[in-house]
C-alpha cells in the first residue's frame, strides 16, 4: 500500500489532509437565498427564505444577530433547498448580518441583510385615468451604455442583425430618453421585466432563420431577484425609478408569478415535488382556453390545461397551490416594489394561474401598499371574461381577485377594427355598451397594441388618419391610455419580433434620430405632434380623464359622446368614412353647455360650433375627429 512507504510524521499529514478534503466536501453549501434582504416592520414577518445549495440534509439554521429568529426549517429530499422561517423583530436595526447552517459535517454562513425601508414620498402610489401610460421594450428603445450590450457573464447574445437577440437598448438609454417622453405628455412608465435572463443561446424556443433565440424581452427568468446585466444592475435599476419619479412620472414593473424561463435551475431540480404543474420531461401544454375559468359547468379537467399549462410547451408552469411556491411568489412582489419603489406593477398571463391565488397575492400587496395598483394581461377580447376577472365582486367560484384593473381587450379589438381596416365604428360603442359587465369600467386600460401583436399600421389597410383617429379615441375616452413605443411616429412592424423593432435613433451608427423633430418625416412628426396635442389636451380638460359618459351619436361611421363633470362638458366627434359627413345631435341632458354655446375645437381639424336650442350639427371631414369644449 502506499501508506506503507510513507513516514508517520507525512501519513499524518496525507490522512488530516484527506480528512479535510472529506469534511469540506460535504459540509453544508449555500449559493443562493431568495430573498437575499428585508425589512424590520414589514406586514410580512417572517419572512420565509429559500436556499439553494448542496448537503443541506440535516442543517439546523440560526441566525448571528439577536433580532432574527429562525423556525420552521424544511429541507428537500436531495439536500439541495432548504427553507426556513426568519422571523425579523420590530424594532431591528437594519445592517448586514449571516444566517449559519450547521450539519454534523460541517458548517457555513451566508449573508442576509435587514435594509432600511426608502421613503414613502413620490413613490408607491399607483396611476390612474389622470395618467398616460408609455410601454417600452428597454432593449429595443435606446443603448445608453455600449459596455454591457456583450457582458462577459452572457457572451455572444448582442446581435443588431437578429430580431430575437440583444440589441443593447438598456436602463441607461431609458434614462436619457425621459425627457422625450415628458413632451410627449407621457406620464406613467411601463417596461417589459428587469429579470435575469438566461446566459447562453436558447435552443429550445427556435425559429425559422435564426441561430437561436435569447432572453432580451425579460420573460424568461433564471433568477426571480436579478437584474439582466444587458440592462444594468441593481444600482441602475434604482436610479432610473428615482430619476424617472423625481421628474413627475410613476414607474410600472412587469412581473411574472405563472412561469419562469426553460433554463432556471429548478427547471430540472425543483425545490420541492410539486413546484411546477408536471415536470420538465411530463407536462401538460397550455391550451390557452381562458374562458374556462368562467364557465360555471366546467370541470377541474376542463380547466387544467390552462391553468396548468406549460407555455409554448417550453416554460415552466408554477404551481401555486404548493404552498411554498405561494409564500415564495407573494414575498417576491412585495420585495420588488419595497427595494425599489415602483408605483404600480404590470401582471403577465392573469388567466393561467388559479383564481384564488390572485385574492391571496392582492390581499398581500394591499397589506403593505394600498395605492399600489396591479394592471393584470388578461389576452381576450370577450368583456364578459376581462369583467370576471376585475377585483370588486365574487365570481361563481366564491374568488374576488381584489385585481385593480385590466387590459380593455374588447375595445382594442373593436378600434384595429374600426380604424385600421375601416369598419364600422359602430364596433367601438358597442363595446362601450359592456360597461355594466365591469365593477369598474373607468379604470380599464385602454390600447392600440402591445408587443404581442402586429402593429397598428401593419393592419390591411392602416393609414396614418385612422392611427391618429384610434389615438384620439383612447386619449378621450374613459379608462387609463397606454401607448406602445414608436406608435407615436407610427411605426410598422408585422408578428414578432418585427413588432419590436429599434426606435430610429436609438442606437449608434442609426440613419436618423426620430427622438427629435429633425430626425421624422413629414408623416411621422404629423403623428407624433397630433399625439402631444391629445396629451396636453387631457391635461387640461378635467373629463377627458374623471368624467362620466354619455353617448350623443352613434351610426355606422360617425360618433360621438361627452365625457362631464359638475361643471365642464367636453363633446368628442369622429367621422371614420371616407367621405365628409353632416350630423345633428341634442346635447341638452348636458346641463354644463348652455342652450346658445359657442364650442371651440381644441383639436383644430373642425372649426368652431354653435350650439342652437340644445342642438349641435357638425360637418365633418373624412377621417377626422373633433374634441369642443365652451369657448
Amino acid at each position: 500500500m502506499i501508506v506503507e512507504r510513507l513516514n508517520r510524521p507525512l501519513l499524518i499529514i496525507f490522512l488530516a489532509q484527506s480528512l479535510l478534503v472529506a469534511v469540506v466536501a460535504q459540509a453544508p453549501i449555500v449559493e443562493k437565498i431568495d430573498p437575499p434582504s428585508w425589512w424590520a416592520g414589514m406586514t410580512i414577518n417572517p419572512v420565509r427564505v429559500l436556499v439553494k445549495g448542496g448537503n443541506l440534509a440535516g442543517a439546523k439554521v440560526s441566525a448571528d444577530e439577536k433580532g432574527l429568529k429562525i423556525s420552521n426549517v424544511s429541507i428537500s429530499a436531495n439536500g439541495h433547498y432548504l427553507f426556513a422561517d426568519v422571523h425579523v423583530r420590530k424594532n431591528k436595526k437594519p445592517g448586514k448580518f449571516s444566517l449559519r447552517f450547521d450539519t454534523t459535517l460541517g458548517s457555513t454562513i451566508a449573508p442576509f441583510e435587514i435594509k432600511n425601508r426608502i421613503p414613502r414620498e413620490g413613490r408607491f402610489r399607483g396611476f390612474t385615468p389622470d395618467d398616460v401610460i408609455y410601454f417600452v421594450i428597454p432593449d429595443r428603445f435606446a443603448d445608453g451604455d455600449t459596455s454591457n450590450n456583450d457582458p462577459a457573464k452572457s457572451k455572444g447574445l448582442y446581435d443588431r442583425k437578429f430580431g430575437r437577440h440583444y440589441h443593447g437598448g438598456d436602463l441607461e438609454g431609458l434614462i436619457g430618453k425621459l425627457d422625450y417622453l415628458k413632451s410627449l405628455g407621457v406620464t406613467a412608465i411601463w417596461t417589459t421585466p428587469f429579470y435575469d435572463n438566461n446566459d447562453k443561446p436558447d435552443y429550445k424556443e427556435m425559429y425559422e432563420g435564426l441561430p437561436f433565440t435569447t432572453g432580451y424581452h425579460g420573460y424568461g427568468a433564471v433568477d426571480m431577484y436579478g437584474v439582466d446585466e444587458h440592462l444594468g444592475d441593481e444600482s441602475k435599476l434604482r436610479e432610473f425609478v428615482e430619476k424617472a419619479q423625481a421628474k413627475g412620472f410613476k414607474v410600472i414593473q412587469d412581473q411574472v408569478v405563472n412561469h419562469t424561463g426553460p433554463y432556471h435551475v429548478w427547471a430540472a431540480d425543483p425545490p420541492t415535488p410539486t413546484w411546477w404543474n408536471g415536470t420538465l420531461e411530463k407536462h401538460p401544454n397550455n391550451n390557452w382556453q381562458k374562458w374556462t375559468a368562467m364557465n360555471p359547468r366546467a370541470s377541474r379537467q376542463t380547466q387544467a390545461r390552462n391553468i396548468d399549462g406549460w407555455f409554448i410547451d417550453i416554460l415552466p408552469d408554477f404551481n401555486q397551490n404548493d404552498p411554498e411556491v405561494e409564500k415564495y411568489l407573494i414575498q417576491h412582489t412585495v420585495w420588488w416594489v419595497e427595494n425599489y419603489g415602483f408605483d404600480a406593477i404590470r401582471m403577465d398571463t392573469l388567466p393561467h394561474v388559479p383564481r384564488p391565488f390572485w385574492e391571496k397575492w392582492m390581499t398581500a400587496l394591499k397589506a403593505e401598499f394600498p395605492n399600489v395598483n396591479v394592471l393584470g394581461e388578461l389576452y381576450d377580447g370577450n368583456p364578459a371574461l376581462l369583467a370576471y376577472y376585475q377585483g370588486g365582486r365574487r365570481g361563481h367560484d366564491g374568488v374576488d381577485t381584489k385585481l385593480d384593473t385590466l387590459y380593455d381587450f374588447g375595445l382594442f379589438y373593436a378600434i384595429r377594427n374600426a380604424f385600421a381596416k375601416g369598419q364600422e365604428i359602430r364596433q367601438v360603442h358597442q363595446i362601450f355598451a359592456h360597461d355594466w359587465l365591469y365593477p369598474n369600467p373607468s379604470v380599464l386600460t385602454t390600447f392600440l397594441g402591445v408587443h404581442d401583436m402586429e402593429r397598428f399600421m401593419n393592419e390591411p389597410g392602416a393609414t396614418t388618419a385612422g392611427l391618429k383617429l384610434a389615438q384620439t379615441l383612447i386619449m378621450t375616452s374613459r379608462g387609463t391610455p397606454l401607448l406602445y413605443y414608436g406608435d407615436e411616429i407610427a411605426m410598422p412592424g408585422g408578428g414578432d419580433p418585427d413588432n419590436r423593432r429599434d426606435f430610429p435613433g436609438g442606437f449608434a451608427g442609426d440613419e436618423r434620430n426620430a427622438f427629435a423633430a429633425s430626425g421624422r418625416s413629414e408623416i411621422e412628426n404629423d403623428v407624433w405632434n397630433n399625439l402631444a396635442k391629445l396629451g396636453r389636451l387631457r391635461r387640461e380638460l378635467a373629463p377627458l380623464r374623471i368624467g362620466k359618459s354619455l353617448d350623443l351619436y352613434d351610426e355606422p361611421q360617425q360618433y360621438a359622446y361627452a365625457r362631464y363633470i359638475d361643471d365642464q362638458a367636453v363633446i368628442v366627434v369622429f367621422n371614420n368614412d371616407t367621405k365628409p359627413a353632416e350630423i345633428e345631435f341634442d346635447v341638452s341632458e348636458l346641463k354644463q353647455i348652455p342652450a346658445s354655446a359657442l364650442l371651440s375645437d381644441r383639436l383644430g381639424g373642425i372649426g368652431d360650433l354653435k350650439v342652437n336650442g340644445g342642438e349641435v350639427i357638425v360637418e365633418i371631414p373624412a377621417r377626422t375627429a373633433g374634441i369642443f369644449a365652451v369657448k
